[in-house]
């Protein structure tokens, strides 16, 4: 990271004379000789200690309580332990003006250490320094990639000596920065990296508020409350005493404050040592100690409250990054203030002893006074825009177009750093003192779609809620609607955000039938992801009364094949065409071209535009794509196993970093098929039921669907045909309807392979039958030639074969290999079975090799089994070492067969290069080599084929 530049949207970096990794002198941290004692704390801190042992496997704990419970100290007390152990600490604190700089915490974190940053692979290091401001960024940010980065370097780091991370007052912290260390940190198991987090117990802290072990500080009982009152230099007694341990109610700042509080009003002359302190009254205790506080301010020199007011304006961890200041002076103005207990120097610096001393500063201020102090700090920050653009809008009294304007270029700024919320609080201030009514209503609708990248949907519609109060504009109307239906359509509440979005379409479907069309097209994800009818009957009439305009055919034609792809799908295929060349020329388009030739069974077009789409515009989108996942089921239908996979690690990533339950229930789905196909049933279905508790099953008929596929072909993985039987008759109705309307069909030839060894064989029959009617004319050569294959299965043995024939007829059925060779394989089975071995060994050497290339090693041992009944010779092929590796060694076997270095793997897989060499150094004896290079001519059949054909 750069000196400080001074450039927009800088966030500060290491002081030019800094050594490369040494920590600059005002690191915030524990101060030397200014440690407070620990009481009553002994557990809490057991817990600590044995979390940042370097022996620990727990590599995160997030520690909660109320104000003053005593999380920074035990924090440090942790900092000093592991440092002790020789550790390095990295340390940020949060503060309630830096939650509005993206990537300000994360700064903090690194910032001691930019000789690691510069050791960084060109794209990681280029990610961060964007991030911080020291480069200009891109038009759209790559969050994985930043937070791949953050993961590489910690482990970089890990490498010489253990790692401890430390954010204190998390809830503070900015948003961006806390998407990249949570990335980094579901992901530090079997890395020398700890990560603890200080927050207040009612404020959750995103991206850490799910699956995070917890410790949580309680009141001290009252002989711990005893004994940390007897260590004050003047410890109360009496009344006194007893008033201070029922007004502190256990809270350690409380107790300690307290009892200050009645030894200077007594050195006062105030009260004698039997007199009761005052009566706690109504007030919280958060409000009370601000009071205490705040009655320290009395009687401080003039100069030394201009000072702390200046202080508690700027509200950062580290005063000494800002270039002038009363906070560099060595003069008398600190002396009172430290005297009073409510400041203490920190090298070059001052720091307030605990946030609520900055608050009771703030806000005992008269109005004109922070005026005036923030007015001194936007001069202070000319060179630090962002900075003074905050200073400013706070001391603004009333709407100021010249600093509205000032905080959208910041927000601006943000935005292209990938600093999503830091942007849309920008732009909602903005709003605020924008002078007109319109332009506020244009700024909120800016925020709404800011705020979208988040993942917090109540906050989008707050914001669009705001817009729409201000401004009878149709067109912002319509924006602020589109905004909030955009996130709306990734979550998992499809009833209510169709009927919200398909209500919109119709209003406006007479005066704006362009967003009208917009939000249909969000309607239409939405109705694919619930499945329900009665909402694709909902589309087309809206869709009817929309005038068929050209330049609106693209949206169109998504509107119909995404909620109804068989009614009409020879029309639809027509369209492709058109549609391919324009997408040609607009590489944002590719994604949306692909999903729709997938949602209409065009798996080859599919893949080369998806292909293409990865490698011209990678999709570094901030949000999942609505349908993204088609990307990854397009690959499993292809056979690119690990491609699939790789997408899937992305796509998951995504979603959990905007908390979006629903993308990441998709990506589980596609994660447990292929992990079923490759045999290790027990994650497959652990990875389904993941997908199966993110959503309700009624709400999301697609993922309830695809999982239950990915559990039956689990359990015939496992042989269990019954259970396989059981859950994929669940993927239509009891009537025999499809459950979903695209996703229930591609099971029917599973479906009918598992009755048959169930013996539900007429039951089966029947829901075939009924899908085939449905589908009729509408149905494409794949879904022809599984229903073929499943009325083979379900026919009596004299009538199966033409079924199987049919099934196999079509040779542009050779992009589905794994359906094809299930198909191969049965067709084999049926005719060593009315003792046609000649003939059947044919198709069961291709079946046997394909499923040998790509891995799926339950199919390749039945094939395996049947050849040798066949009196084929079949010798174990060396692939078979593999099943010896976890899924995802498999996967970076196959990366790293490729060629691809573990900093290429991890990033492909969002894994640090230690744990990929870990991997591989566990893997390599189980393959009985001993060197990467032997890698390709020992996997090149199942693991390049299943992870690699063309680009990406």
């Amino acid at each position: 990271m750069d000196k400080r530049t001074g450039g927009p949207g800088t966030v500060t970096g290491p002081e030019p004379d800094a050594k490369p990794d040494a920590e600059p002198d005002a690191e915030p941290g524990p101060d030397p000789g200014t440690e407070e004692p620990i009481v009553g704390r002994d557990a809490e801190l057991a817990r600590l200690f044995r979390t940042v042992d370097p022996a620990s496997s727990d590599p995160l704990l997030l520690l909660v309580g109320e104000v003053g419970a005593g999380k920074s100290t035990l924090l440090d007390s942790a900092a000093r332990r592991a440092e002790a152990n020789g550790a390095r600490v990295l340390r940020a604190q949060g503060s309630e003006s830096e939650s509005t700089l993206a990537f300000s915490a994360l700064h903090q974190v690194l910032r001691p250490v930019p000789a690691a940053v510069e050791a960084l692979p060109e794209r990681q290091r280029t990610a961060l320094r964007h991030a911080f401001g020291a480069e200009p960024a891109p038009a759209e940010p790559d969050l994985m990639m930043i937070g791949t980065a953050v993961l590489g370097l910690l482990s970089a780091l890990g490498d010489r000596q253990p790692v401890l991370v430390v954010v204190d007052d998390a809830q503070w912290c900015d948003r961006a920065s806390l998407d990249a260390l949570s990335f980094a940190a579901r992901r530090l198991a079997g890395e020398p990296v700890t990560m603890l987090l200080g927050a207040r117990a009612d404020s959750p802290v995103p991206g850490f508020d799910r699956h995070v072990p917890v410790l949580t500080l309680g009141p001290l009982d009252d002989a711990a409350a005893n004994r940390l009152l007897d260590l004050r230099p003047e410890r109360p007694t009496g009344r006194t005493r007893a008033r201070i341990l029922d007004q502190a109610a256990g809270n350690p700042l409380a107790l300690t404050e307290l009892t200050r509080a009645a030894t200077l009003t007594r050195a006062a002359g105030a009260y004698d040592a039997t007199t009761e302190p005052p009566a706690a009254g109504p007030l919280p205790l958060t409000d009370r100690l601000e009071r205490i506080f705040a009655a320290r301010l009395d009687g401080l020199p003039a100069a030394t409250t201009r000072a702390l007011l200046l202080l508690a304006a700027m509200d950062t961890v580290d005063s000494a990054a800002v270039p002038a200041g009363p906070w560099h002076t060595e003069d008398d103005a600190w002396l009172p203030a430290e005297r009073a207990g409510l400041v203490r120097r920190t090298g070059r610096g001052v720091r307030f002893r605990h946030p609520l001393v900055r608050s009771a500063v703030y806000h005992t201020a008269s109005f004109d006074a922070r005026r005036a102090a923030h007015r001194a700090l936007a001069e202070i920050l000319r060179h630090e825009p962002d900075r003074r653009a905050w200073h400013l809008a706070a001391a603004c009294p009333r709407p100021d177009a010249a600093v509205s304007a000032e905080l959208e270029r910041t927000a601006d700024r943000a935005r292209r750093r990938g600093g999503y919320a830091a942007a849309a609080k920008a732009l909602h201030r903005a709003a605020e003192l924008a002078p007109g009514r319109e332009d506020s209503a244009r700024l909120l609708v800016r925020a709404a779609a800011t705020a979208v990248f988040t993942g917090d949907l109540a906050w989008v519609e707050e914001l669009a809620a705001a817009a729409r109060g201000r401004t009878d504009d149709a067109a912002l109307l319509a924006e602020a609607t589109a905004q909030a239906g955009r996130l709306a359509a990734l979550t998992v509440r499809h009833t209510t955000v169709f009927a919200r979005l398909a209500d919109a379409a119709e209003r406006l479907a007479g005066e704006r039938p362009a967003t009208a069309l917009d939000l249909l097209a969000g309607a239409a994800v939405v109705r694919f992801y619930s499945g329900r009818d009665a909402q694709r009957d909902r589309v087309r009439e809206i869709l009817g009364r929309l005038p068929e305009d050209a330049s609106h055919a693209w949206l169109r034609t998504w509107v119909r094949t995404v909620s109804d792809p068989f009614t009409d799908r020879a029309g639809l295929l027509s369209a492709l065409p058109r549609l391919a060349a324009e997408a040609e020329h607009r590489p944002e388009r590719l994604t949306a071209f692909a999903i729709m030739a997938w949602v209409l069974d065009e798996t080859p077009l599919a893949v080369r535009a998806f292909d293409e789409a990865f490698g011209r515009w990678e999709l570094q989108g901030p949000l999942p794509e609505g349908l993204g996942g088609a990307a990854a089921w397009t690959y499993v239908e292809q056979g690119r196993w690990g491609r699939a996979r790789e997408v899937c690690a992305r796509f998951g990533a995504v979603a959990a970093a905007t908390g979006l339950d629903h993308a990441m229930a998709c990506a589980a789905t596609v994660d447990a098929t292929v992990l079923a196909y490759q045999g290790d049933a027990a994650a497959a279905r652990a990875r389904a039921d993941d997908a199966l508790a993110l959503v309700d099953p009624l709400q999301s008929r697609s993922v309830s669907v695809y999982a239950r596929r990915a559990l039956g072909a689990a359990a015939a993985a496992d042989g269990a045909y019954e259970a396989a039987y059981d859950h994929l008759r669940r993927v239509f109705t009891a009537d025999g309807a499809p459950v979903h309307y695209h996703a229930s069909y591609p099971a029917l030839a599973d479906l009918a392979a598992a009755a048959v060894r169930a013996g539900r064989r007429e039951e089966a029959a029947a829901v075939v039958e009924r899908s085939a009617r449905a589908l009729a004319e509408g149905a494409s050569p794949r879904l022809r030639a599984l229903i073929s294959r499943a009325r083979g299965l379900l026919a009596d043995p004299e009538e199966a074969e033409p079924h199987f024939r049919a099934a196999l007829a079509d040779p542009v059925l050779a992009h589905w290999p794994f359906e094809r060779a299930q198909t191969l394989l049965d067709l084999a089975e049926w005719l060593r079975r009315r003792r046609r071995i000649a003939e059947a060994r044919g198709p069961l050497t291709e079946a046997l090799e394909t499923f040998r290339r790509l891995g799926a090693r339950p199919w390749t041992e039945r094939a395996r089994a049947e050849a040798r009944a066949a009196g084929l010779d079949v010798a174990d092929a060396a692939p078979d070492a593999l099943a010896g590796l976890s899924p995802q060694q498999r996967q970076i076997i196959g990366l790293a067969a490729r060629g691809l270095t573990n900093r290429e793997i991890g990033e492909r897989l969002f894994l640090s290069p230690r744990t990929v060499s870990s991997h591989l150094y566990r893997s390599f004896p189980k393959l009985g080599i001993t060197a990467r290079a032997q890698l390709r001519d020992l996997i090149e059949g199942p693991l390049t084929a299943a992870g690699h054909h063309g680009p990406g």
